[in-house]
C-alpha cells in the first residue's frame, strides 16, 4: 500500500505539472470557461494522454492484486489518490482551485464532463473506503469479493454520478445551442471549435448525492455481509 500510495501521488504530481504547462499555453491569463479551443491533432493527443493514464492505473492495480477484487481495489485506489493529488499540487503551484466549488472540466469524451472540484474529491474518498474495505477483509481471510449485486449498486451509483457531470451539457444542447456535438473516435472538430461557447451554469449536487447514496449502499452491503461471516 505504500508503494501504490508512493506510484499514485507521483503519478498525481506529473498530472498536474502537464496542466500546468498546458494552463501556461493556452490559459496565460487564468483558467476559465469557456474553453480555449485546440488543433484537433492536439486535443486527440490530449486526449490518448488521458487514455494512458488510466492504462497506467488499471496496469499497477493488475499487479498488485492477488484476486480480481484487490486488482479493482488497488485500481480504484491508486485512481482516488492519484486525482486527490492532482489537486493538491494544482493548489500548492498555482493556487488553484481557488475553492473546493471552482468549476473543472473533468473529461471530454464523448461530451464535456464538467463540476466543482469537490464532486471529484468525494468520489475519490469513496473508492478509498471502499479499497480499505476490500484489503482489510481480504487481508484477514474472509471471502472478500463483490457479490453481483453489490457490483450493481457500485455500477448504478457511479452511472449516476457520471449523468450529474454531463447532465449541465445536455440541457445546453437541449437548448439550441451551436456546441450541440458528441465527439466521436474518429473525431469531431466542431466540437472542439465550438466548445468555446460552453459556460457551466449549475450542478445538480441531488444527482450526484442520489448516486454517491446508492454506490455508499453496495459498500455498506458488502461490509455488512462480510460481518456475518464466521471469522476465519
Amino acid at each position: 500500500m505504500i508503494w501504490l500510495t508512493a506510484f499514485s501521488i507521483a503519478m498525481g504530481f506529473m498530472e498536474s505539472a502537464i496542466v500546468i504547462y498546458l494552463r501556461r499555453i493556452y490559459y496565460p491569463n487564468g483558467f476559465q470557461f469557456p474553453l480555449t479551443p485546440v488543433a484537433h491533432d492536439i486535443a486527440m493527443i490530449e486526449f490518448l494522454r488521458e487514455a494512458a493514464t488510466i492504462i497506467m492505473l488499471v496496469g499497477i492495480g493488475v499487479l498488485a492484486g492477488k484476486n480480481t477484487s484487490q486488482k479493482f481495489a488497488f485500481f480504484i485506489y491508486c485512481f482516488a489518490v492519484w486525482d486527490i493529488f492532482y489537486y493538491v499540487f494544482l493548489k500548492a503551484f498555482i493556487g488553484w482551485p481557488e475553492s473546493l466549488f471552482t468549476w473543472d472540466i473533468l473529461f471530454l469524451i464523448p461530451v464535456p464532463w464538467v463540476g466543482p472540484v469537490l464532486a471529484p474529491c468525494l468520489v475519490s474518498l469513496t473508492m478509498v473506503v471502499l479499497t480499505i474495505a476490500v484489503i482489510n477483509f481480504q487481508e484477514k481471510n474472509y471471502d472478500a469479493h463483490l457479490k453481483a449485486k453489490e457490483w450493481l449498486l457500485l455500477i448504478t451509483g457511479s452511472l449516476v454520478i457520471i449523468f450529474s457531470f454531463i447532465q449541465d451539457y445536455f440541457i445546453y444542447m437541449g437548448q439550441g445551442n451551436p456546441a450541440s456535438h458528441i465527439w466521436r473516435l474518429t473525431g469531431n472538430q466542431d466540437m472542439f471549435d465550438e466548445i468555446a461557447h460552453y459556460i457551466p451554469s449549475s450542478y445538480n449536487w441531488w444527482i450526484f448525492s442520489a448516486g454517491e447514496a446508492i454506490v455508499l449502499s453496495g459498500i455498506v452491503l458488502f461490509i455488512i455481509r462480510i460481518l456475518k461471516q464466521p471469522k476465519p
